[in-house]
């Protein structure tokens, strides 16, 4: 499956931003997805995950309370919405599928990413 993330963005401390990630070359249906980012300097972390149903969330700490992960199979889409925005959740962001069943855990599924800049 091929991922395509955009919405990324100039915005304020304190604004909010929508990513989507649009998968193509085959449904997103049987995948688990997550979003990762990086930061200038920093390395890459998963901030947010769903599991294929959709049952279960996960948030990483710097963002629990202010992001939300979906996804809608029918439109073969995953969203992140983000509010209250911080400087520090300037970096460029990148969705990553699996499949459900994989044995690995590894996410092998990756779009381009896209940048979002926050400003103080």
């Amino acid at each position: 499956v091929q991922l395509q993330a955009c919405g990324g963005g100039l915005v304020q401390a304190g604004g909010f931003l929508r990513l989507s990630c649009a998968a193509s070359g085959r449904s997103f249906v049987g995948f688990d997805v997550a979003w990762f980012r990086q930061a200038p300097g920093k390395e890459r972390e998963r901030i947010s995950s769903l599991t294929y149903r959709g049952s279960i969330t996960s948030y990483a700490d710097p963002v629990k309370d202010r992001f939300t992960i979906s996804r809608t199979n029918d439109k073969n889409t995953v969203y992140l919405q983000m509010r209250d925005l911080k400087p520090e959740d300037t970096a460029v962001y990148y969705c990553a599928a699996k499949h459900f069943a994989s044995t690995s855990g590894e996410y092998v599924n990756w779009g381009q990413g896209t940048e979002v800049t926050v400003s103080s």
